[in-house]
């Protein structure tokens, strides 16, 4: 009977160990998997009360257990939970007392970053109203079309941006906007002050009743760019790489947030002794090259990164929860039982999904990339784009797999490995197609953007005259003190590149644009092309033959457009 019971002690304790060498990644697949079932039973909870519990009820919470806690850092400003509760008071007040705003009316919000985003938010949230974030960069048309697709009736927005506001305002006005400064005074007619009127008001608590229709399918917030939450936060009005680790030192920041070319270009900032001097212990974002992934560890110290993929309107995302270098997240067999995507065969040519005989789509192997499709249900609903019918039904995939069913189309193109990671490889916009090879933009950006001298790539494709696709170029940024070596270069892209996917022509920039969320701006590179008579910046062109690329003449151009010269 021993023996017995010895061998299946044995058994027991060997099993952890003999599931750990079967599947590496079992334990924490059903961690992560069990993490997103009491979530999902958490928010089913929450929806179900009445009011319903939102992150508003969370800060309030907070408010009242911890009111003199640190929520808002800012330069030298500290601002504790009561304070921002408070202001947040006086902020919905002001709104439904001044300026006649009730539950379910929108407000936009045209503001920097700075402590008067948050409480104005708060504020809102308190009165049942939803907010539109309007990013601060924008100008003109896109600022009025960004306005208009939310239906909001009330504009606040910085001083600052005084020239930006009167620019739109005729526009605005004819709508019968009511436009207001957050500030105490105004200097443009027609547009009004509102902290003044923040100031009078009460700090009392907001009855619930203010906002007793708000359900989770209520609107909150109006997305056009990436935010955060959390619990303490420290803003700054805009990101710097010189500043940004004496700002976590000073602050004591535990937690970072990056998004797009973030830690590249803290990485590309020269070194300083005190670069492991910090507490940052954890980062959270996307977009981050496995390159830039090694280097960050490997300077700035041991900090734990979680990339994830998701977008703000999509229905489906993935957490790189065992933080493998370069992986965007996992395909946990678990939350497939719940959840159905799948990657699909895509024709960047046709800009559409490859179907087969009977009309429905292929699915990729392992290995493969494809574009990333989930399935609508009411576990995984998408609501679409403010204002834009058109939009959020080109989004709408039907007759997928199989008749009548609808499938979200993520247009991004994705690769899972054999191990079930998942590698995000491109946007469909962002991918090209030259000599029947699709070519991955960021694909090739990583490659070049490992040699000494760059600084900063941008790929994209251009036309060229006579041939089908586009032919590969990039844009690029050199490093102070350094000067472009063509035939370094040359050797780098022929070493990591197939042919097809090397850039053919190359534009050297002082600077290279990018979005408020540090997106590569590419259409008007496109359409500017390679032409030396029209482009002022130095070009250069890959020459196969000198094994190096060589300063882009006017007579390369015009042996390209006559065809004599083979591309």
């Amino acid at each position: 009977m021993l023996p017995i019971i010895y061998a299946v002690l044995a058994g027991l304790l060997l099993l952890p160990l003999l599931v750990k060498l079967c599947s590496p990644y079992f334990f924490q697949d059903v961690s992560y998997f069990l993490w997103l079932a009491r979530m999902a039973q958490q928010a089913r909870s929450y929806g179900q009360r009445r009011p319903v519990r939102t992150i508003l009820h969370a800060f309030l919470e907070r408010a009242h257990e911890s009111p003199h806690k640190p929520f808002l850092l800012f330069r030298d400003q500290t601002l504790t939970y009561v304070q921002v509760d408070r202001r947040s008071n006086q902020v919905a007040r002001a709104l439904r007392d001044r300026l006649g705003l009730r539950q379910g009316d929108c407000v936009a919000i045209f503001l920097g970053n700075e402590p008067a985003y948050i409480w104005l938010w708060l504020g809102l949230a308190k009165l049942g109203c939803p907010m539109a974030c309007l990013n601060y960069n924008i100008r003109g048309k896109s600022l009025l079309h960004c306005f208009q697709c939310c239906g909001a009736k009330v504009l606040l927005a910085s001083p600052e941006l005084q020239a930006a506001v009167e620019e739109v305002l005729p526009s605005l006005k004819k709508d019968d906007v009511a436009v207001y400064y957050v500030s105490r005074s105004s200097n443009t007619d027609g547009v009004d002050s509102f902290l003044d009127k923040v100031d009078e008001m009460s700090t009392e608590p907001i009855p619930e009743s203010w906002r007793s229709e708000v359900t989770f399918s209520t609107p909150a917030l109006y997305i056009y760019t990436s935010g955060t939450t959390g619990a303490t936060v420290v803003l700054r009005a805009k990101f710097s790489a010189s500043q940004f680790w004496d700002d976590c030192r000073k602050y004591n920041v535990t937690i970072i947030q990056y998004i797009g070319e973030l830690l590249r270009y803290l990485c590309n900032y020269p070194q300083k002794p005190n670069d492991r001097d910090h507490k940052v212990r954890m980062a959270l974002g996307n977009g981050l090259r496995g390159d830039v992934w090694r280097e960050f560890i490997k300077r700035f110290g041991d900090i734990h990164i979680y990339e994830f993929y998701a977008s703000t309107e999509g229905n489906i995302g993935f957490v790189n929860y065992t933080r493998k270098v370069g992986a965007v997240g996992r395909v946990n067999f678990l939350q497939g039982k719940v959840i159905t995507y799948e990657l699909i065969k895509y024709d960047v040519e046709k800009d559409e999904p490859v179907r087969d005989g009977n009309g429905y789509c292929i699915k990729v192997p392992k290995g493969e990339v494809g574009l990333l499709v989930c399935r609508i249900t009411q576990l995984t609903p998408f609501s679409g784009y403010a204002g834009g019918k058109t939009q959020t039904e080109k989004k709408k995939l039907r007759d997928v797999f199989k008749k009548g069913d609808v499938y979200f189309n993520s247009g991004d193109l994705l690769m899972m490995d054999h191990e079930n990671f998942i590698y995000f490889h491109d946007r469909v916009g962002d991918t090209f197609r030259w000599k029947g090879e699709n070519v991955a933009t960021t694909e090739v950006a990583d490659i070049v953007g490992l040699v000494d001298f760059v600084q900063e790539v941008n790929v994209y494709g251009v036309s060229v005259p006579g041939h089908e696709g586009r032919i590969g170029m990039a844009s690029i940024k050199m490093k102070e003190d350094h000067e472009f070596d063509g035939r370094k270069l040359f050797k780098h892209v022929a070493d990591y590149l197939p042919n097809y996917a090397r850039p053919r022509f190359l534009r050297i920039q002082d600077t290279i644009e990018t979005t408020g969320t540090f997106k590569h701006l590419k259409v008007t590179l496109m359409e500017e092309g390679f032409n030396p008579s029209v482009i002022k910046d130095a070009l250069y062109f890959l020459d196969d033959k000198a094994e190096m690329y060589v300063p882009m003449t006017e007579d390369i151009y015009n042996a390209i457009n006559d065809k004599t010269l083979k591309l």
